[in-house]
């Protein structure tokens, strides 16, 4: 019973998930071919560029998180 309910709210889940997430595959939020001169090949990159930092940052602050809860283990 416990694995119906589990799996049934998985699904709920999912599905508003897929619902949210729609109308943001649907747009380009940023132009980087906009057009020679306009800037919008400077600006995707700036995007780009803290899109990579910010999910090294999470990595490497998620790893600093486990490793600190496998050293409380240990002790």
């Amino acid at each position: 019973m416990r694995s119906l309910r589990t799996g049934a709210v998985g699904l709920v889940a999912l599905g508003a998930l897929l619902v949210l997430a729609a109308p943001a595959g649907a747009q380009q939020l940023i132009d980087a071919g906009g057009g020679a001169g306009n800037g919008s090949g400077g600006v995707a990159f700036v995007a780009f560029a803290l899109m990579v930092f910010a999910i090294g940052f999470a990595l490497f602050f998620m790893d600093r998180v486990r490793r600190r809860s496998n050293d409380d283990e240990r002790r």
